[in-house]
């Protein structure tokens, strides 16, 4: 498929699958448990606490408060009737009642340990003044009077005691808590085999039938170890799955365990390292105990290059965790006893990182290679996603197989998912063929941009730059077919040319490269051949081409003059460097190198450019015919080319010299 945009569009890795999670135990052991707790608390203290205050600012809204000396000059005016002491405060009745007939009440407050008599004496009233008053003293005591005095210190206390008490309680369940403070304790996640919500058995995953099979011996020693403990086999410790991204790594560890009905631990790589030093190797042993305790069981490790890549390439101390937390998992694994009827499964995408310790026997010591689905399996794996959707009784699912090799699982998950949305957007109430098609586009390119409108210039630009690709795809012998060209915006892709094969094929030759590379170019020579100028639509073409190029010479072997020499390893680094633009090479390699990709890229640049010239009616008939249309389907596209003297049977091999 030839794009033709600036960047080269992302690929869509979608996770395949994610881990139930025991909903008991989040019920239990949910972190809104605590902070429920704490909020009531404080809530209490906030109500209780303050209880006295709130009560004494009632009663004093209640009267007006004046000064000592106030009361004074009306006890000395003859016009106080009684005197009530509570303490520090002092209700003050007056003879006088105000308009509708109730007593007047005022307050006001005296010496803290003097008693009332003695601060008027002070004040200047003579006890002749005082025998016309009567004056009645009453201790606050009762219930409220003390718990609003004491709530204030009482109830901090009882907070912080109920917080560490409920904590320490939380530490005490281990791993199946909250594990607040515990950061050594394991976070895998268990799935009970008496949880037949979200149970996963091998009839829920299609394709796969290799790893398929060699899992069921594992199924078969969790279900009856005495037949292999019997005769004296041993049941491999450990299990790698790797594979691509959304191959069905994590889905068939879980089948594993769905069939053998053994508890199921999960667990991320990067989940055992924490910012604290010797964190990991403590979550790696609490995990291996509570496996042992309640085996046979199975252990699994998604990702586990995070924490297994080698030792030792560390620059400085950043890595030191990491690897303490491999060490752990190695010696936890070696440690098994012979019987112990744990199983330890892992999945990556990157084998070539682990360290070696981690692959030798007696670890993970079967290798279990998970590939993406041929079409047969991409056949049963969509039947498979669609039995729980509402489809058309037309639908051909051998169809949809055959354009989307190099689909993984998690691709076409994605692809009927897309199809449902697609049909009920619509207002459909069943899934159509024609929906299925276009989610293979919207998959693999992205949405239609239907507000990205092409003026057009633009719009001829677009049309002949795809047609170069596809006219260039269909001459060559060994390009694989054009299945569609549009000039429609798709994703980051102003236009594209879809180009699959018709079978899947596992390998890919020389020729195959030079023809992709050349087919790369048809859209740059068209746009300098036609319009004599070169827009920024080829700039993804180039990169993607170069990196060809370059990994015909340095990866793959296919120069001549360098020869047969890796000199770069799978992930792009070096091989046996320390940093990811370590060289393994010399400048001079380095410049032979250059030389060869030009090479390369020149012999194709020949070829499509003689192509292009002498079938430059053909190329404005595609482009034309796509100014009008926008789309051209295979069928559509192959009858064009065959009104115009294309013959599309086998093609001869096409050779021209190439520019040294």
């Amino acid at each position: 498929m030839r794009m033709r945009k600036t960047q080269k569009p992302p690929k869509k890795t979608p996770k395949a699958f994610s881990l139930n999670i025991n909903k008991r135990n989040n019920k239990k052991n949910s972190p809104d448990l605590l902070l429920q707790l704490v909020l009531s608390i404080v809530i209490f203290a906030l109500l209780f606490g303050g209880y006295a205050t709130l009560q004494k600012q009632v009663e004093a809204n209640k009267a007006k408060t004046i000064a000592l000396s106030e009361l004074v000059t009306d006890i000395n005016a003859g016009l106080v009737k009684g005197i009530t002491v509570f303490g520090e405060y002092v209700d003050i009745k007056y003879k006088e009642q105000s308009n509708d007939g109730r007593d007047i009440i005022k307050k006001t407050k005296k010496e803290a340990r003097a008693p009332i008599t003695q601060t008027l004496n002070n004040y200047g009233v003579s006890p002749e003044q005082l025998k016309g008053i009567k004056i009645e003293i009453k201790d606050p005591t009762g219930f409220k009077y003390w718990f609003g005095q004491i709530a204030p210190l009482v109830i901090p206390a009882l907070l912080l005691l109920g917080i560490i008490v409920f904590l320490s309680r939380q530490v005490g369940k281990g791993a199946g808590g909250m594990q607040a403070f515990s950061f050594g304790n394991s976070r895998a996640r268990l799935r009970n085999p008496d949880d037949k919500e979200g149970r996963v058995t091998f009839k829920d995953v299609a394709g796969a039938k290799e790893a398929k099979d060699e899992l069921i011996e594992i199924v078969d020693f969790l279900k009856n170890p005495k037949k292999f403990i019997n005769i004296g086999a041993q049941i491999p410790k450990g299990v790698m799955l790797m594979g691509a991204p959304g191959c069905g790594k994590t889905l068939l560890a879980r089948a594993v365990a769905g069939e053998a009905g053994v508890p199921f631990y999960s667990i991320s790589g990067s989940e055992f390292v924490d910012m604290f030093v010797g964190v990991g190797a403590s979550r790696t042993r609490d995990l291996f105990a509570q496996a042992k305790k309640n085996s046979p069981s199975i252990i699994f490790i998604d990702e586990i290059d995070a924490v297994g890549r080698v030792r030792g390439g560390g620059i400085g101390g950043g890595n030191d965790e990491r690897e303490q937390t491999l060490n752990q998992i190695l010696v936890e694994m070696d440690g098994f006893e012979p019987n112990a009827k744990v199983i330890v499964m892992a999945a990556t995408n990157r084998p070539d990182v682990l360290d070696p310790a981690l692959l030798r026997p007696g670890r993970f010591d079967r290798r279990v290679v998970v590939e993406l689905p041929d079409k047969d399996a991409r056949e049963e794996i969509l039947t498979l996603h669609m039995r729980n959707k509402k489809i058309e009784s037309n639908i051909d699912l051998s169809i949809i197989a055959s354009r989307t090799p190099g689909f993984s699982g998690a691709d076409l998950a994605n692809l009927a998912n897309e199809a449902a949305i697609l049909a009920a957007s619509s207002k459909r109430k069943r899934v159509s063929q024609d929906d299925l098609l276009k989610s293979i586009e919207k998959v693999m390119i992205g949405p239609e941009r239907k507000s990205h409108v092409l003026n057009k210039k633009e719009k001829e630009i677009t049309a002949y730059h795809e047609a170069g690709h596809a006219l260039i795809a269909s001459m060559l012998p060994y390009s694989d077919p054009v299945h569609k060209v549009s000039i429609i915006s798709r994703g980051r892709a102003a236009g594209y040319t879809l180009k699959l094969p018709d079978e899947d094929k596992k390998m890919q030759s020389r020729k195959e490269f030079e023809a992709d590379i050349a087919v790369s170019l048809g859209g740059y020579i068209t746009e300098k051949m036609i319009f004599g100028d070169v827009t920024t639509g080829p700039s993804n073409d180039l990169q993607v081409l170069t990196n060809t190029a370059r990994n015909m010479v340095t990866r793959w072997g296919m120069s001549d003059s360098v020869g047969p020499i890796a000199l770069v390893g799978e992930g792009g680094e070096a091989l046996f460097g320390v940093g990811p633009k370590a060289k393994e090479y010399s400048e001079e390699v380095g410049a032979k190198i250059d030389a060869e990709v030009k090479k390369i890229i020149d012999k194709a640049y020949n070829v499509a450019e003689t192509i292009l010239r002498e079938k430059r009616s053909v190329l404005d008939a595609i482009a034309k015919r796509l100014i009008e249309v926008e789309n051209l389907e295979r069928a559509e596209y192959e009858e064009l080319l065959k009104e115009h003297g294309i013959d599309l049977s086998p093609k001869e091999d096409i050779e021209h010299n190439s520019i040294a």
